[in-house]
Protein backbone atom coordinates (compact mmCIF):
# COMPACT_ATOMS: atom_id res chain seq x y z
CA UNK A 1 0.00 0.00 0.00
CA UNK A 2 0.74 3.73 -0.94
CA UNK A 3 -0.35 6.01 1.68
CA UNK A 4 -0.17 10.16 0.46
CA UNK A 5 -0.67 12.87 2.66
CA UNK A 6 -1.62 16.03 0.75
CA UNK A 7 -1.77 19.07 3.37
CA UNK A 8 -3.82 21.82 1.65
CA UNK A 9 -2.48 24.60 0.26
CA UNK A 10 -2.52 28.42 1.64
CA UNK A 11 -5.90 29.27 2.71
CA UNK A 12 -7.18 32.52 4.03
CA UNK A 13 -7.76 33.46 7.72
CA UNK A 14 -11.42 33.03 8.97
CA UNK A 15 -13.42 36.30 8.86
CA UNK A 16 -16.35 37.76 11.36
CA UNK A 17 -19.23 35.35 10.93
CA UNK A 18 -17.20 32.56 9.07
CA UNK A 19 -16.49 28.75 10.64
CA UNK A 20 -13.06 26.73 9.83
CA UNK A 21 -14.95 24.66 7.44
CA UNK A 22 -15.54 27.82 5.10
CA UNK A 23 -12.33 29.14 4.68
CA UNK A 24 -11.15 29.66 1.11
CA UNK A 25 -7.91 29.12 -0.68
CA UNK A 26 -5.65 32.55 -0.84
CA UNK A 27 -4.26 32.99 -4.70
CA UNK A 28 -0.96 31.94 -3.33
CA UNK A 29 -2.53 28.87 -2.30
CA UNK A 30 -4.65 28.08 -5.61
CA UNK A 31 -1.13 28.37 -7.43
CA UNK A 32 0.08 25.88 -4.84
CA UNK A 33 -2.69 23.84 -5.18
CA UNK A 34 -2.27 23.66 -9.11
CA UNK A 35 1.75 23.01 -9.23
CA UNK A 36 1.26 19.93 -6.41
CA UNK A 37 -1.69 18.56 -8.16
CA UNK A 38 0.11 18.39 -11.39
CA UNK A 39 3.03 16.71 -9.57
CA UNK A 40 0.96 14.17 -7.70
CA UNK A 41 -1.07 13.50 -11.02
CA UNK A 42 2.03 12.49 -13.15
CA UNK A 43 2.74 10.44 -10.24
CA UNK A 44 -0.13 8.44 -9.06
CA UNK A 45 -1.42 5.32 -10.40
CA UNK A 46 -5.20 5.81 -12.22
CA UNK A 47 -6.31 3.22 -9.81
CA UNK A 48 -5.66 5.63 -6.26
CA UNK A 49 -8.28 5.68 -4.20
CA UNK A 50 -8.70 9.55 -3.11
CA UNK A 51 -10.03 11.12 0.02
CA UNK A 52 -10.67 14.62 1.05
CA UNK A 53 -11.58 16.83 4.28
CA UNK A 54 -14.96 18.27 3.88
CA UNK A 55 -13.11 21.94 4.61
CA UNK A 56 -13.46 24.04 1.28
CA UNK A 57 -9.78 24.47 1.58
CA UNK A 58 -9.20 21.03 0.70
CA UNK A 59 -11.96 20.66 -1.55
CA UNK A 60 -10.25 23.43 -3.30
CA UNK A 61 -6.90 22.47 -3.06
CA UNK A 62 -7.61 18.14 -4.32
CA UNK A 63 -9.81 19.86 -7.50
CA UNK A 64 -6.60 21.01 -8.90
CA UNK A 65 -5.81 17.47 -9.21
CA UNK A 66 -8.65 17.10 -11.92
CA UNK A 67 -9.80 13.73 -10.28
CA UNK A 68 -12.60 12.18 -8.33
CA UNK A 69 -12.15 11.97 -4.64
CA UNK A 70 -14.48 11.08 -2.00
CA UNK A 71 -15.54 13.42 0.93
CA UNK A 72 -14.52 11.50 3.85
CA UNK A 73 -15.85 13.33 7.59
CA UNK A 74 -13.46 11.59 9.46
CA UNK A 75 -10.75 14.00 7.65
CA UNK A 76 -11.95 17.30 9.34
CA UNK A 77 -9.95 19.78 11.25
CA UNK A 78 -9.35 18.09 14.37
CA UNK A 79 -9.52 14.15 13.09
CA UNK A 80 -7.64 11.79 15.42
CA UNK A 81 -4.48 10.34 13.53
CA UNK A 82 -6.11 6.57 14.30
CA UNK A 83 -9.46 7.53 12.24
CA UNK A 84 -7.57 8.61 9.35
CA UNK A 85 -5.62 5.07 9.35
CA UNK A 86 -8.71 3.52 9.49
CA UNK A 87 -10.48 5.02 6.83
CA UNK A 88 -7.77 4.45 4.99
CA UNK A 89 -7.42 0.65 5.62
CA UNK A 90 -3.87 1.02 6.97
CA UNK A 91 -1.92 -1.08 6.40
CA UNK A 92 -4.35 -3.62 5.04
CA UNK A 93 -5.46 -1.79 1.67
CA UNK A 94 -3.61 -3.15 -1.70
CA UNK A 95 -4.12 0.23 -3.20
CA UNK A 96 -2.42 3.50 -3.46
CA UNK A 97 -4.65 6.45 -1.11
CA UNK A 98 -4.11 10.10 -1.22
CA UNK A 99 -5.69 11.95 1.86
CA UNK A 100 -6.31 15.45 1.47
CA UNK A 101 -6.46 17.14 4.92
CA UNK A 102 -4.72 19.47 7.66
CA UNK A 103 -2.22 19.80 10.15
CA UNK A 104 -1.43 18.60 13.26
CA UNK A 105 -3.29 15.44 12.27
CA UNK A 106 -1.00 14.60 8.69
CA UNK A 107 1.92 15.27 10.95
CA UNK A 108 0.33 13.00 13.39
CA UNK A 109 -0.28 10.13 11.12
CA UNK A 110 3.28 11.07 9.12
CA UNK A 111 4.80 10.13 12.38
CA UNK A 112 2.77 7.47 13.37
CA UNK A 113 3.66 5.37 10.14
CA UNK A 114 7.45 5.87 10.32
CA UNK A 115 8.28 6.13 14.37
CA UNK A 116 4.51 4.45 15.75
CA UNK A 117 4.55 7.09 18.37
CA UNK A 118 2.47 10.22 17.73
CA UNK A 119 4.26 13.09 17.43
CA UNK A 120 3.63 16.58 16.30
CA UNK A 121 5.74 16.42 13.38
CA UNK A 122 5.18 19.79 10.80
CA UNK A 123 4.27 19.41 6.96
CA UNK A 124 3.80 22.41 5.20
CA UNK A 125 1.03 23.39 3.68
CA UNK A 126 0.83 22.03 -0.03
CA UNK A 127 2.83 19.70 0.67
CA UNK A 128 2.93 16.07 -0.11
CA UNK A 129 4.43 13.32 2.02
CA UNK A 130 4.38 9.51 0.05
CA UNK A 131 4.37 6.62 2.30
CA UNK A 132 5.05 2.83 1.02
CA UNK A 133 5.15 -0.55 2.41
CA UNK A 134 8.37 -2.55 1.26
CA UNK A 135 6.12 -5.85 2.73
CA UNK A 136 2.59 -5.69 1.61
CA UNK A 137 0.46 -5.67 4.74
CA UNK A 138 3.11 -5.04 7.03
CA UNK A 139 3.68 -2.18 8.96
CA UNK A 140 6.82 -2.23 10.06
CA UNK A 141 8.04 -2.27 6.57
CA UNK A 142 6.93 1.22 5.78
CA UNK A 143 9.66 4.10 4.31
CA UNK A 144 8.83 7.31 3.07
CA UNK A 145 8.85 7.34 -0.72
CA UNK A 146 8.99 11.04 -1.19
CA UNK A 147 8.74 14.85 0.29
CA UNK A 148 7.48 17.25 -2.35
CA UNK A 149 6.86 21.00 -1.80
CA UNK A 150 4.41 23.09 -3.93
CA UNK A 151 7.40 25.77 -4.68
CA UNK A 152 9.64 22.98 -5.26
CA UNK A 153 7.47 21.11 -8.32
CA UNK A 154 8.40 22.79 -11.89
CA UNK A 155 6.28 24.45 -13.43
Amino acid sequence: MDLILWRHAEAEDAGPGMTDLERALTAKGQKQARRMGQWLNSQLPDSCRILSSPAVRTLQTVEALGRKFKIHTDLAPGADPADILKAVNWPGNKDSVLVVGHQPTLGQVASMLLTGDDLEWDIRKASAWWFAQRDPGDPMSVYLKAVMAADLVVK
